[in-house]
């Protein structure tokens, strides 16, 4: 159970830590960030919204409450909570399988999918399951978002073309708009493709073409990450003026004005219970993206985030969005790092973002009514296309070829099976690498360096050894995926050295041994009592000491237990040692 006492308040509500000595200089600091995310997030919100499937409006209601609820229970001082494209892209595959895209029955499956990723994340926080994030590694996961980035930029096509496509990954997605390439709209691709070019323009050359034109680094950089809003605004302006939603140009449409009422979804055991896995699967996503984000902004700062606390601050962003009709949030890595460049110090930052979404919501929303699709549809490719990093791959491959085994695995999983498979398949990978690397531990054969009483491999140093003595170090702990690798090792060890009387298991890397691995040692030390062989072990660390105290291995070895390895070579070399 979690610990409740007064002196626990500040790990469960760190708003109790960074409020205390807040002041008109971090106020004013956090209010600019702010201004800058605001500008950021009306676009995004809206277009992540779109990629979901859900109306426009709920971009903006979940990036209010869920911005607020994290501020209160996160621990990082400058994540940015809101929808993101991956979790934004699970959610629409999630919900697809039961209704379409707009109905009743969709929105409300969208936010059952919240309150379910909520509820499962607080549940994991209070029972500090934020390990749970090992058993997807880096690779895996990087394979997972750039293969996500691909289907979503491929998907978003059919909105820039201003065609109908559909699918969940690249082969359906492919075939369908191939098919409806002779429908294209004219003008909906020509509103798209100016969208594209000129962010991808503003990324690269917006800054310098201010920056000659006089303005300064600080505020031309500020305009760059504004660079969606100025897109917007062009865009919806021409499409009032030139009435493009008469020439077949698709555009956002009314946008209910005002806020939502707060309320908790309708219960229906046969829906909850159909989509409580893609719940845990967008809840794992989510998690792990948030997680890496905060770490690195935390570190930049001498800073630390909690694991377990991050579960519940998600979690409680995430309830927050079903209860205010949003959908599933998470950190998102470009708001984050821009609310972090811009200055933010303390998570009121995000408080008075949401604020300035609030009052979007309630005045500025009759004005997006002619924004084109094709528009928002630009800004998400430009967007994810940034997620897109083929570098891991040839990284991968020149540093670990199980890594890259697994990023490979993953990313064709995804793109050919669509996302909630992709992740499955990323856990999977992820438990099988790790199975296979601890399944074949190092080990190596040590000798000691002369003159000290430091051991090291007798292959890669030159070193003492003695012919009547075996010294075999094993890096890794000893369960049942590796104990039969280890016995055959030193099986054969024995079989190549006749002269051989005494065998030393040497421990400084093994911090567990399990009953499985305890079996095979049981073995070993009885087949080499049967050869007048002594197995003794050396430099074993507390912890496993303890667990062999606890069983009768220590009465049946046939050697004996050193407390270092130098110490076991001095009692076990004979005179004709070299």
């Amino acid at each position: 159970m979690p610990d409740i006492r007064p002196a626990s308040w500040q790990r469960y509500l760190p708003i109790l830590q960074w409020s205390h000595g807040y002041n008109r200089g971090i106020f004013s600091r956090d209010l600019i960030a702010a201004i800058i995310v605001t500008v950021m997030l009306i676009p995004q919100s809206l277009a992540y919204a779109m990629l979901a499937g859900v109306p426009p409006e709920m971009g903006l209601y979940a990036s209010i409450l869920p911005l607020i609820a994290y501020a209160i229970f996160g621990t990082s001082r400058t994540l940015s909570v809101g929808p993101v494209a991956v979790v934004s892209l699970m959610t629409a595959t999630a919900i697809s399988k039961f209704s379409d895209a707009g109905t009743i029955d969709y929105i409300n499956a969208a936010i059952i999918l919240a309150l379910l990723s909520g509820l499962m994340l607080i549940l994991m926080g209070l029972l500090r399951f934020g390990f749970l994030a090992n058993f997807l590694s880096h690779p895996v996961v990087a394979g997972f978002i750039t293969a996500s980035g691909i289907i979503i930029a491929l998907g978003q096509l059919k909105h820039i073309l201003g065609i109908q496509a559909q699918g969940d990954n690249v082969l359906e997605l492919g075939h369908t708009l191939f098919a409806q390439l002779g429908q294209v709209n004219p003008l909906t691709c020509g509103v798209g493709i100016s969208a594209l070019l000129f962010l991808f323009w503003a990324r690269t050359y917006l800054k310098p073409t201010l920056m000659k034109l006089g303005i300064g680094d600080n505020l031309a950089d500020k305009l760059v990450k504004a660079g969606p809003v100025f897109v917007v605004i062009a865009t919806t302006v021409a499409a009032y003026l030139f009435d493009f939603a008469a020439q077949g140009v698709a555009i956002v449409g009314t946008v209910p004005q005002g806020l939502p009422s707060l309320q908790l979804p309708d219960f229906s055991f046969e829906l909850w219970s159909s989509l409580a896995t893609s719940a845990l699967l967008i809840s794992t996503i989510g998690y792990v993206e948030s997680v890496s984000v905060g770490k690195t902004l935390a570190a930049k700062r001498r800073q630390r985030i909690d694991p377990n606390q991050e579960l519940i601050g998600l979690g409680s962003a995430n309830v927050a969005s079903a209860v205010s009709a949003g959908f599933p949030v998470t950190g998102g890595f470009s708001r984050s790092v821009v609310n972090f460049d811009a200055g933010a110090e303390t998570p009121a930052a995000s408080i008075l973002t949401a604020l300035g979404i609030t009052a979007v919501a309630l005045f500025l929303t009759p004005y997006l009514y002619y924004l084109p699709q094709a528009t928002l549809a630009a800004a998400i490719i430009v967007a994810v296309l940034s997620l897109v990093d083929f570098s891991s791959i040839r990284h991968a491959w020149h540093c670990s070829r199980s890594d890259f085994y697994g990023l490979a695995i993953t990313i064709a999983i995804t793109l050919f099976f669509g996302v909630e498979r992709g992740v499955l398949s990323g856990v999977v990978v992820s438990i099988a690498i790790h199975l296979y690397r601890t399944s074949r531990p190092h080990m190596a054969v040590v000798g000691e360096v002369p003159g000290t009483e430091h051991f090291r491999n007798v292959k890669r140093h030159d070193v003492v050894t003695h012919p009547n003595i075996i010294s075999l170090r094993v890096d890794e702990s000893l369960y049942f995926a590796n104990a039969a690798y280890l016995e055959d090792s030193i099986y054969g060890l024995i079989a190549d050295n006749q002269d051989v009387e005494h065998i030393i298991l040497m421990c400084p890397a093994v911090n567990e041994i399990d009953m499985s691995a305890l079996e095979v040692l049981e073995s070993v030390n009885e087949r080499l009592g049967e050869q007048n062989l002594s197995f003794n072990l050396s430099e074993v660390k507390g912890p496993v000491m303890d667990f062999l105290q606890k069983t009768d291995f220590l009465e049946q070895l046939n050697g004996q237990v050193f407390l270092t390895q130098h110490q076991a070579i001095e009692e076990l070399k004979t005179p004709l040692a070299n």
